[in-house]
């Protein structure tokens, strides 16, 4: 089910992050400074507005890593277009989240 995102500075700072690879909720609170209860619920939100799509890794990846299972997250089209208009709102924005290292493994699905 589809809804609108709103675009609050922290969630136009999360799908900063999500395109510039960082693909999971530790990233991003990394990256951006947010914590986990604004993290968690602004990507269940972008989850349901159709912005990310999102799918657990392999359960043998995590246990080989001794960690918990992971869930990657991804825009969408809406999700990016959602980061332009917010892009265009928070011009301060534009090269805020740098980009993530390219030795991220992607989500298996």
């Amino acid at each position: 089910m589809s809804q609108k995102v709103t675009i609050t500075y922290p969630t136009a700072l999360i799908l900063q992050a999500l395109a510039n690879g960082y693909r999971h909720g530790f990233d991003i609170m990394d990256i951006t400074g947010l914590p986990s209860g604004t993290v968690y619920p602004a990507l269940r939100r972008l989850e349901r507005a159709g912005a990310v799509s999102s799918n657990w890794e392999d359960a043998e990846i995590a246990q080989g890593e001794q960690r918990p299972v992971r869930r990657y997250y991804l825009l969408t089209a809406s999700g990016e277009e959602a980061l332009r208009q917010a892009v265009a709102r928070y011009r301060l924005l534009a090269g805020t989240v740098p980009e993530a290292r390219k030795t991220r493994r992607p989500a298996r699905g």
